[in-house]
């Protein structure tokens, strides 16, 4: 059969024209990442949040509501009226306590009670705290003066940090409102995203890398709030046994700490430091002050246990990624870092275990003789 040869020209008009397509589709592409990029955090969230709180909405289904628009409503509403209304709470108790504080400081009746003798025999830190708890409580003023600097900037910092609260917590209610509709249609979301997997891995990976992605999610999710709340209970229990003002306010605050993934210590610390200036340095105190701080400790250890559960990868691998994706990408990172580490981890071992083809190799001399062999015993057999 005779082939013709190609020309060269169509060669090259072939390759310019798959040249302008591809760049055609990379500039689509960055446009379509520009118009998205102002919504991703917000999208982002509220697609976690759907994935969170989907099985809730499977099992309200039918026995309060019977459509899914509903049922998502309901729980969207109960969601954000259990986070606005601690929040809403602990600001005017915030704002109370900066009005007090401030009436205090004009009408000069606030005194620091000079510090036990015993707070100067501790070790490493004793002597200074002693002289600086000592220069608070005989001249406030001045100290005042000496730290102004610092009181400065530590002021302007916790302006920015509550203004990057509020912020992030209009984020939140605006994602909670788009995961509702995405939770609204939520098996078809759940159908789209394993024909986009599937398309993307095939029809074997495509459906597992949809539930390791969603457990993944929920497990990081659950294990957040889940550890946030322990934590919650135990200073709160210890707040309250000891008498501590606003001790169900500052629970919530340690609750709401958790859930940012901020130190509950942002609390713990200042509450020891009151404790110990309104009633010294007694056994009850000291073992109060002990116990509150370790529990602010307390999810460094719950994390490795309760991260990772329900999910087809190790604990560790959804450990570090919780951790390294809160480095490099904040609360979203926190999700976003398990999510592709596991599922990096599941394609990296699917492709170990598949191995390299088998190929099988003939002797050519081995084949022939085995050939005659076989020639030999058909004739000898007729």
């Amino acid at each position: 059969m005779l082939q013709v040869p190609i020309p060269v020209a169509t060669y090259s008009r072939t390759l310019i024209d798959t040249l302008i397509r591809f760049g055609l589709i990379a500039l689509l592409a960055v446009l379509c990442f520009q118009i998205f990029k102002p919504f991703m955090n917000l999208l982002v969230w509220a697609l976690i949040l759907a994935i969170t709180l989907y099985p809730l909405q499977v099992r309200l289904r039918g026995k309060v509501f019977a459509g899914d628009g509903r049922t998502a409503t309901l729980i969207i509403v109960l969601v954000i009226a259990v986070v606005l209304v601690p929040t809403y709470l602990l600001g005017l108790a915030l704002i109370e306590s900066v009005e007090h504080a401030m009436a205090i400081a004009k009408s000069g009746e606030f005194h620091i009670p000079p510090p036990p003798e015993a707070v100067a025999s501790w070790p490493l830190v004793g002597q200074r705290l002693h002289d600086f708890w000592t220069l608070a409580a005989t001249d406030a003023t001045g100290l005042v003066q000496k730290l102004g600097p610092q009181i400065k900037t530590a002021s302007v910092a916790a302006l920015g940090a509550m203004g990057g609260v509020g912020v992030g917590l209009l984020i939140f209610v605006g994602a909670l409102i788009i995961a509702g509709i995405i939770m609204a249609y939520g098996e078809l979301g759940t159908r789209s995203a394993v024909q986009i997997a599937t398309r993307i891995s095939g029809p074997e990976r495509g459906p597992r890398i949809v539930a390791l992605c969603t457990a993944t999610v929920r497990a990081v999710a659950q294990g957040v709030v889940g550890i946030a709340f322990i934590q919650m209970l135990l200073i709160g229990i210890a707040f309250v046994i000891k008498g501590v003002p606003g001790a169900g306010l500052l629970a919530l605050a340690i609750l709401l700490l958790g859930i940012m993934q901020l130190p509950a210590t942002l609390i713990t610390v200042p509450v020891i430091i009151y404790v110990f200036a309104s009633e010294g340095a007694t056994a009850a105190t000291i073992a109060f002050s002990i116990y509150v701080f370790i529990a602010g400790l307390a999810d460094n250890v719950l994390k490795p246990l309760l991260l990772g559960r329900g999910v087809d990868v190790p604990m560790p691998v959804v450990l570090i990624g919780a951790l390294g994706g809160m480095v490099t990408g904040g609360v979203i990172g926190l999700f976003i870092g398990p999510i592709v580490l596991s599922v990096g981890y599941q394609l990296f071992w699917q492709w170990v275990d598949e191995g390299p083809p088998r190929l099988e190799v003939v002797d050519a001399g081995v084949e022939a003789e085995s050939h005659g062999t076989s020639g030999i015993t058909g004739i000898a057999g007729e």
